[in-house]
């Protein structure tokens, strides 16, 4: 009589790697404050990635609870930057969250005024960490699709950083030869998915032309290391002759993403029951 096996529970199917970030990554999300709170439990908030180098490489907002949003990114791959493969999970080292405490509760249906000046606030938080994040990066650039709303700056409020790579997964993935091997894949399925769609925002092809240029650079890195050159220099990457400004969209461009967004399936949507 053959015994029935047992059936391993969904937290042990992933590989080691997976298992070992998502368990980072959870004791990120439950990370107090000082005053008690759990500071993705924030309903407003502004989050950043960071790769293996400290290198910003996305930004974002949410009004949803910042717990939620950067699950989605992280580990149920429901975001368009996941799903279209302009951010790779693989690059993720490290998450920042700016959380809005003073905006729990606001919602537009009950306060359609105080949800407005929310909203103008929260765009000023994320303009304001995509422009430091601009100016930390050595490439000029990160991975966003869409740029920010174009808003004054403003003084960010006190933030949680946290690694989510344990140190010998990272001494592993932050080899230069995986590194690069990877983001040339990266680059192929983006390039694929712009081929296959057809119709694609011009964020997309500027999200390709950063990665190809993220790559470039890993590459050149290796090859002086390999020859025992010094490393190239950062200003040696021209990247507003490459993509354009990256501080605000261009109007043609504006125009063009909003006919282009409308046949595009939301692959934003859910809510708190996302799991780790």
């Amino acid at each position: 009589m053959n015994s029935k096996q047992k059936t391993p529970k969904k937290s042990e199917l992933p590989a080691t790697d997976v298992r070992e970030f998502r368990v980072l990554l959870k004791e990120f999300l439950e990370e107090e404050d000082r005053q008690g709170r759990v500071w993705s439990s924030a309903q407003w908030g502004v989050y950043a990635f960071y790769d293996y180098d400290g290198e910003p490489i996305y930004v974002g907002q949410t009004n949803e609870r910042l717990r939620t949003r950067i699950r989605r990114h992280l580990t149920n791959q429901r975001t368009d930057a996941v799903a279209m493969r302009i951010l790779d999970i693989f690059e993720v080292a490290e998450v920042e969250i700016w959380p809005l405490w003073e905006y729990e509760g606001v919602t537009k249906k009950e306060d359609p005024e105080a949800f407005a000046a929310a909203q103008d606030h929260l765009n000023q938080t994320e303009y304001t960490a995509y422009l430091d994040a601009i100016k930390k990066s050595r490439y000029n650039a990160i991975l966003n699709e869409k740029i920010p709303p174009v808003s004054e700056r403003c003084s960010l409020p006190a933030s949680l950083r946290g690694k989510l790579i344990s140190d010998h997964v990272r001494t592993e993935r932050e080899h230069p030869d995986i590194r690069i091997a990877r983001r040339a894949e990266t680059i192929s399925r983006l390039a694929a998915v712009a081929r296959e769609r057809g119709e694609v925002s011009a964020g997309l092809w500027r999200a390709l032309v950063v990665q190809a240029v993220r790559l470039t650079y890993l590459s050149a890195q290796r090859l002086a290391y390999i020859e025992g050159r010094p490393e190239p220099k950062p200003s040696s990457i021209a990247m507003p002759d490459l993509v354009g400004s990256v501080l605000q969209e261009s109007s043609s461009t504006v125009d063009l993403d909003s006919e282009a967004d409308g046949d595009e399936p939301n692959l934003e949507t859910g809510g708190e029951n996302d799991q780790l």
